[in-house]
């Protein structure tokens, strides 16, 4: 079975970016968001088995978010992704409950190692 994906990123290029590497590796990307509390809503309705969250977004940034995830779920792998000197912020997101992150502007492998590290 496909493991399932849910994108949270307020820019949508990037998720058609992400929503198009991961497709091509043979996830299947069960929905997006472009905040944090649509990302929550779509969360309880999807149940993913991995969520890419952008660490700065209205509403509720990345690291709110995965806090409420990880109030609903221990199991649900959980990649922060990140711009270029957020250390700080990946540092508490990973305190948070997240489980690895990757850089933005993305590079695939990067990206494909990540998710399948932690889907295996």
């Amino acid at each position: 079975m496909k493991k399932r994906v849910l994108i949270i990123d307020d820019a949508q290029f990037m998720r058609l970016m992400l929503s198009k590497i991961l497709r091509e590796a043979g996830f299947e990307v069960v929905g997006e968001a472009s905040n944090g509390k649509e990302g929550i809503k779509k969360f309880k309705e999807l149940n993913p088995d991995l969520v890419t969250l952008d660490i700065t977004m209205p509403e509720m940034d990345g690291i709110q978010v995965t806090r409420e995830i990880r109030k609903l779920s221990s199991q649900t792998k959980i990649v922060i992704c990140s711009a270029m000197g957020e250390n700080d912020l990946v540092t508490e997101a990973i305190q948070a409950g997240a489980n690895d992150f990757i850089i933005k502007p993305f590079e695939v492998d990067r990206v494909l190692n990540a998710v399948k590290k932690l889907m295996s």
